[in-house]
């Protein structure tokens, strides 16, 4: 689950739990599955946050050259293996 996913699951538990009033269910009730579905994103968007540093697909490194900042990307380079 990323980012936007779990703001969302967090956005629907609230709208159950605080802003919708049922008095006659049965079987069920509309305020607990918005907590659920908040705690439940929550955890989803602290799980993404974790490891987004760890995906690395938008890392930079600055470094100055002759005292100008360069900006390089760091890029994965996979090379096969020559088989004799």
């Amino acid at each position: 689950m990323g980012i936007v996913p779990s703001l969302i699951v967090v956005a629907i538990g609230a709208i159950l739990s605080f802003a919708i009033k049922v008095t006659n269910s049965h079987g069920f009730n509309l305020n607990t599955i918005g907590v659920i579905l908040m705690v439940v994103g929550g955890i989803g968007f602290l799980l993404s946050c974790v490891f987004w540093s760890t995906w690395g697909g938008f890392h930079r490194t600055t470094s100055t050259v002759g005292g100008a900042p360069v900006t390089t990307r760091r890029e994965s380079v996979v090379r096969e293996r020559e088989v004799i």
